[in-house]
């Protein structure tokens, strides 16, 4: 059967948050699926959806509903046919998809990193005892209580343009982003140092473009195909299968990396109680083909050396 290519009169629609990283990521998608098919830019069309995660501001993502907040909009749109596809942040990305929906699309990973921000500080070591860092990640604030109980961890939320004018006003001292959403916005001027997965296990899937398609939707299926990077893919089975073995949510303090060496693949994964207070780690090697395995194995231990009430919050 042949392939039936969008074209100006009948174009193909992306789905996006509108945050300007959505739109780089977005962006992406539309010129890899241009050189794979040798199609012009109006073939298709980006189309912007609100979603509540963005809307709201002041409140922490426990509060409203967690990761779906960043998805729900834009999979409503994607199942009804107003977009044919759907980019998305693979750390906000919930483990399981709505009926109807396949997510098996990634685009080559960007770093993995977290990035240090501040303008007064170099590092972590740098801040004053008692100084005030501001993140919306749970992950991040068990990580960095956990090596430095002194610090002050205020809720910080919003996109990165955001979340640098509020260090800027002085809300706090210093912040962390992570460095992929830096290099796709072009943000080098951004007073960064890179912190290394060894020093700080960054999220699971962090880095990673998602591509969201609706399963009986062939020629969607064909043309992402086209730009699907294996290596990228087999990475994330491993992680997100960790994450689904723990029931990994925005409410829990969860990190976890993958990386390919050769034929095999290496997985190193951490949980945290929220206040810092306590922090398990394990790491496993297999065959590349053995990755989501692992990775439930390795959810399986850590959880039994937590025991139960692990996740709770403590006050």
């Amino acid at each position: 059967m042949t392939l039936h290519l969008p074209t100006p009169d009948e174009t193909f629609k992306i789905g996006t948050r509108g945050s300007p990283l959505a739109l780089a990521q977005a962006h992406e998608t539309r010129s890899r699926l241009m050189a794979a098919f040798d199609l012009p830019e109006d073939a298709f069309e980006i189309c912007v959806i609100k979603v509540m995660g963005d809307a709201i501001q002041d409140r922490a993502l426990r509060e409203i509903g967690g990761k779906g907040l960043f998805t729900r909009e834009i999979e409503e749109a994607l199942l009804d046919g107003s977009i044919d596809i759907a980019v998305h942040s693979m750390k906000d990305m919930p483990v399981e998809q709505p009926k109807g929906l396949v997510l098996e699309t990634y685009l080559p990973r960007e770093d993995v990193r977290d990035a240090f921000i501040s303008f007064d500080a170099k590092g972590l070591a740098d801040l004053e005892e008692g100084a005030t860092v501001g993140s919306s990640s749970l992950r991040r604030k068990a990580q960095l209580l956990a090596r430095r109980p002194d610090l002050k961890v205020v809720e910080f939320r919003g996109n990165v343009q955001t979340r640098l004018k509020k260090l800027n006003e002085g809300v706090a001292t210093a912040t962390f982003l992570a460095m992929a959403g830096l290099n796709r916005l072009g943000m080098d001027d951004v007073p960064k140092t890179p912190i290394e997965p060894e020093d700080i296990l960054p999220a699971v899937a962090q880095g990673a473009i998602g591509i969201e398609r609706r399963s009986l939707d062939g020629r969607a299926a064909e043309m992402l195909d086209a730009i699907h990077d294996g290596p990228t893919g087999q990475r994330l089975a491993s992680e997100r299968a960790f994450l689904a073995a723990l029931d990994g949510s925005c409410e829990t303090p969860i990190a976890g990396l993958a990386e390919i060496q050769g034929s095999d693949l290496r997985l190193r994964g951490e949980i945290l109680r929220e206040d810092g207070s306590e922090v398990l780690t394990d790491e496993a090697t297999a065959p590349i083909e053995d990755g989501a395995e692992i990775g439930r194995e390795m959810a399986k231990r850590l959880l039994s050396r937590a025991g139960p009430g692990f996740f709770s919050h403590r006050d």
